[in-house]
């Protein structure tokens, strides 16, 4: 068995019609049927319910379909490593999401180049998901996201969590004289989310927020980005909730507020190759860690909350 029929036979599956998956492959449908057959007497099961229509897998087809899966994306995952070990000059290639860029990381961004002059370091901004992708196909080497995720290819690392504030526009009757708000104090407005699309995003942390608190808002209006959510607000359209970085954005038109419960926070998630072990990753952890010490930030180290002194 080679690993083309496994990426055959995974074509097929997910397209569950051989000509979709042929043309997938950029090959004919005869050869691929082929190949599917021969895979089937190698392995000396049925891999599909031949008389279905569409496409469906047998038990056998779908206990290998679960592994080849796995390892097809191990095996990409070994191929970029093996590429990045070869190369003569070191790089470094991080995806983040938007809201990220309004907490620390410009400073470790800036710091990492700094104290690490010979690595080639690039940016892409992706949402969290798109991150988890590029991963392991190769594109980046480490991802800056806020969502929680399960893949086995991925290690997750939670950085620190992040509290959420209230963003209102000035004037705005919540905003005079309550330096502290509830989430109950903003059922009766209309509450901007961001972003609208992909999902799960920052959106459905804030609407699990309410959601979990048996609240739910008068209305509510999704939005692309934050930096919207915060132009609308400033509109008199909504109020919005945000991560407490963004409070370092200074807006005339915007005031923020912050919440009483400390469990509504945002996690901040550094994500890897789970067999990614270069000195770059290390060393990005490192400096990470250091700087809120610096900082002063709270973090969490190996699932321990950090409070530095």
């Amino acid at each position: 068995m080679e690993l083309r029929h496994m990426r055959y036979f995974v074509a097929v599956a997910e397209e569950r019609n051989f000509t979709r998956a042929a043309e997938r492959l950029c090959i004919a449908q005869p050869p691929l049927s082929r190949q599917i057959q021969q895979l089937e007497e190698t392995l000396g099961v049925q891999l599909f319910e031949r008389n279905s229509r569409p496409l469906k897998l047998t038990n056998s087809g779908r206990f290998f379909y679960s592994h080849a899966v796995q390892l097809l994306a191990q095996t990409a995952e070994l191929e970029s490593m093996t590429r990045r070990v070869g190369n003569i000059e070191r790089s470094l290639s991080l995806g983040f999401v938007g809201s990220t860029l309004y907490g620390m990381l410009p400073k470790i961004i800036r710091r990492f180049r700094d104290e690490n002059t010979t690595v080639e370091l690039s940016l892409h901004e992706m949402t969290t998901m798109d991150q988890i992708s590029a991963l392991k196909d190769g594109r980046i080497d480490i991802g800056f996201g806020r969502i929680r995720h399960e893949d086995a290819n991925i290690r997750g690392v939670v950085l620190r969590e992040e509290r959420m504030i209230v963003a209102l526009p000035v004037g705005h009757p919540l905003s005079v004289g309550k330096p502290v708000l509830a989430l109950r104090d903003l059922i009766n407005e209309t509450l901007i989310i961001f972003p609208n699309a992909p999902r799960p995003s920052y959106a459905d942390q804030v609407l699990s927020a309410f959601q979990e608190r048996t609240l739910k808002p008068a209305r509510i209006y999704e939005v692309r980005e934050l930096q919207i959510a915060l132009g609308l607000v400033a509109a008199g359209e909504g109020i919005s909730v945000v991560p407490s970085s963004v409070h370092g954005l200074k807006r005339d038109d915007v005031v923020y507020r912050e919440l009483d419960d400390p469990t509504l926070v945002s996690p901040i998630i550094m994500s890897m190759r789970m067999l990614d072990e270069s000195t770059d990753i290390h060393e990005m952890l490192e400096l990470i860690y250091r700087l809120y010490e610096e900082e002063r930030i709270p973090y969490i180290f190996g699932e321990l909350l950090c409070y530095p002194s």
